[in-house]
């Protein structure tokens, strides 16, 4: 099975960015972490602080991979671009956030891309990719 977990901005600052909602471990070690706890799957990994690119690479996921987990940052909030993406393909996406984002700022609680994924996982810190790659794996 190959899936991509596709962060969109400012999660290239893991482990720096507000530690106390984050945590202190970088997404690349996470990542490192993944690919060994999974080693027979075929995990990718691709982040953008760039909308468009998010986009592209969602598009492009229809024809490379057997599902995307999707933690789109900020754009969950904005992107109606985003949300049509995932919309228009047939691969399954899973989103996720790190923190709870119905326990932060109101304008966290709207998601452009929940009304098109399969599944929202959020919460669980660095756990709900974990829980996301499972959701993929008890199909």
């Amino acid at each position: 099975m190959k899936l991509i977990i596709v962060n969109g901005p400012n999660l290239n600052l893991l482990g720096k960015r507000e530690p106390g909602i984050y945590g202190n471990q970088t997404f690349e070690e996470f990542f490192d972490d993944l690919q060994t706890r999974f080693s027979k799957l075929e995990l990718s990994y691709f982040q953008s602080n760039i909308e468009g690119e998010i986009i592209t690479k969602i598009q492009e996921a229809d024809d490379h991979y057997d599902g995307v987990i999707l933690n789109a940052g900020a754009y969950t909030h904005t992107s109606i671009g985003i949300g049509d993406a995932i919309k228009a393909i047939s691969t399954p996406v899973v989103e996720v956030h790190i923190s709870n984002t119905f326990g932060r700022e109101e304008f966290r609680h709207q998601s452009y891309i929940s009304p098109n994924a399969k599944g929202v996982i959020l919460g669980f810190g660095l756990q709900s990719y974990i829980l996301a790659i499972q959701s993929f794996l008890t199909q």
